[in-house]
């Protein structure tokens, strides 16, 4: 790493330079990098096409897309965010005004996963630049293709100095976790963000981790079955599943199991076809290892659709399990596939103390058409965020913060969100000159009185 120690250097220079703190730099910088991404779209497009075999509606509807969108928002927005904020005074320190100042840390590291590989890194990125700081960008070794892209875009359109991109494997992420940072950003697993929050913690580094988990979807007896099995398949299928907060288990009331398990077939079947495992347009699992494990995962339960998997391609269709139990292997881990295990209900009640039970989860969807349900339901369980009669798109808007909860993450962004989260809020107190009220000094005699009645003020 000696050579990626003297990169940090310079980029650690550059920053402290000053130029960033201007906010027009940052939005000449941006605008820049909307530029090139549009530029190398169909680089993009066949990137994600050999890594994940994502087709170029899919690649534009989750991942460039997204990412354009942020950065629209972020140039029309960055300079009222970035003002000095005037807030009130207390009486104790009349007379004085109050300002809080948003500065950026200085040098960020950005760790970015496989299944969304262009996406999960740019939108951070995005952020990190409109609040001013400098970056090193560590995309996914498993996303080889990509991460090359995201470097030549990076190279073309930035400020030598603002941002550079690091390739490798597990190595090469020790290493990074081992030099010292301002801010760290992580998205990924359970178990690598312990690894980064331990190495974050040498340094007294803060970080936003970005996790996943079980993501529960509830359908209940009022919920339109038919509109329901639509978008929890378009939800649950977007990568193949390979989705932080992808749908991970269904459960249904009792009432409503069979009707939803033939809308859910019927949906698959007109979305990819009766063998979507052959279909050149459905994506693929990202290796071998995932492969195996998820085809380990199917024989929980019963396979009452799907099942194909076509070992040529990494390609495995979307398969529902039924009769499946909270003990059973699918339900112990976060599946990040295909599979769709099917549970049963008969009181709300009791599934939602069995959610409460469980670690809290990245994203909770709620398919109901009852204000009492979903009252109960946003009231009693804690997750990153979800949606009531949809999935996922809650993360696709700038205008909502996205992140976890407890062991699904810590921390937010997206639009404002990602400004807030990069930026630290310097507070400054100015105090007039003209008059010292001596209340504050010693030796304090009768004043306690006085303060006690200024506090209350």
């Amino acid at each position: 790493m000696g050579d990626m120690s003297g990169v940090l250097a310079d980029q650690r220079r550059f920053f402290e330079s000053g130029v960033t703190k201007d906010p027009a730099f940052r939005r000449r910088q941006l605008l820049r990098l909307g530029r090139a991404i549009e530029a190398h779209e169909s680089a993009v497009f066949e990137a994600l096409r050999e890594d994940l075999n994502k087709s170029a509606y899919e690649a534009y509807e989750t991942e460039v897309g997204i990412v354009l969108d942020e950065i629209g928002f972020m140039v029309r927005n960055l300079e009222r965010w970035s003002r000095p904020r005037r807030v009130k005074s207390s009486i104790v320190h009349f007379p004085s005004k109050s300002v809080v100042y948003q500065e950026p840390y200085g040098l960020v590291l950005i760790m970015s996963p496989w299944n969304y590989p262009f996406q999960l890194t740019l939108a951070p990125l995005a952020g990190a630049i409109a609040a001013g700081n400098a970056a090193v960008v560590k995309p996914s070794n498993y996303s080889p293709r990509t991460s090359a892209v995201i470097k030549k875009i990076i190279a073309e359109s930035l400020d030598e100095g603002l941002v550079s991109v690091v390739e490798g494997g597990r190595e090469v992420n020790q290493s990074l976790l081992e030099q010292r940072f301002d801010y760290i950003f992580f998205t990924g697993s359970v178990a690598v963000g312990r690894t980064v929050m331990r190495s974050a913690a040498e340094h007294l580094t803060p970080v936003t981790l970005e996790l996943g988990g079980k993501s529960p979807c509830i359908v209940d007896e009022s919920a339109k079955i038919a509109l329901a099995a639509k978008r929890i398949v378009w939800g649950k299928l977007l990568n193949a599943g390979q989705t932080c907060v992808a749908p991970d288990y269904i459960l249904v009331h009792r009432t409503v199991k069979e009707a939803l398990l033939e809308e859910l077939r019927r949906s698959i079947v007109d979305f990819f076809g009766r063998e979507p495992e052959q279909n050149p347009d459905y994506p693929k699992i990202i290796n071998e290892k995932h492969f195996a494990r998820l085809r380990g995962l199917m024989e929980s339960g019963t396979i009452v659709f799907g099942g194909g998997v076509n070992e040529s391609t990494r390609q495995i269709a979307p398969t529902i399990l039924d009769d499946v139990a909270w003990d059973d292997p699918v339900m112990q881990e976060e599946i990040f596939g295909p599979i769709i295990p099917i549970l049963v209900y008969d009181r709300l009640e009791d599934v939602l103390a069995r959610i409460s039970e469980r670690p809290k989860p990245l994203a909770l969807y709620l398919f109901t058409g009852s204000q009492r349900v979903k009252k109960l339901v946003t009231g009693r369980c804690s997750f990153g965020g979800g949606c009531i009669n949809d999935t996922i798109v809650h993360l696709a808007t700038s205008y909502l913060p996205f992140g976890g909860v407890g062991e699904s993450g810590m921390g937010g962004y997206h639009g404002e969100a990602s400004f807030r989260t990069f930026s630290h809020s310097k507070s400054v107190l100015e105090k007039s000159n003209l008059i010292d009220v001596p209340l504050r000094y010693p030796p304090y005699n009768k004043g306690l009185g006085v303060l006690r009645r200024m506090l209350k003020m």
